[in-house]
């Protein structure tokens, strides 16, 4: 997996290329580090597959946007992963871009 991060003002974009599951995750946990971004963008567009491992981890940093008065947006979906997104009810909660 591999994790590259870019700021603009208050915005930080975290982009992820590789797989997001149990053996991956705590890398991916470790780099979601927002600082003072009151808006997150996280773009999956080089995520071939997400498990419950990463689905639990976008609810987590869901959370800790809207604690810290931010927003998370959810950005380049690819169909697989909008697929379990959309079958676990996660795209009801997350802000899909």
């Amino acid at each position: 997996m591999e994790i590259k991060t870019h700021t603009d003002g208050a915005t930080l974009t975290i982009a992820v290329s590789g797989r997001v599951d149990t053996v991956t995750a705590p890398e991916l946990e470790a780099g979601l580090k927002f600082g003072d971004a009151t808006r997150v963008v996280l773009d999956l567009a080089d995520v071939p597959y997400m498990s419950s491992a990463g689905l639990r981890l976008l609810l987590s940093a869901h959370k800790t946007m809207l604690a810290k008065g931010g927003e998370l947006q959810i950005a380049r979906v690819p169909p697989a992963v909008r697929e379990v997104l959309d079958l676990t009810g996660f795209s009801g909660i997350l802000n899909l871009v």
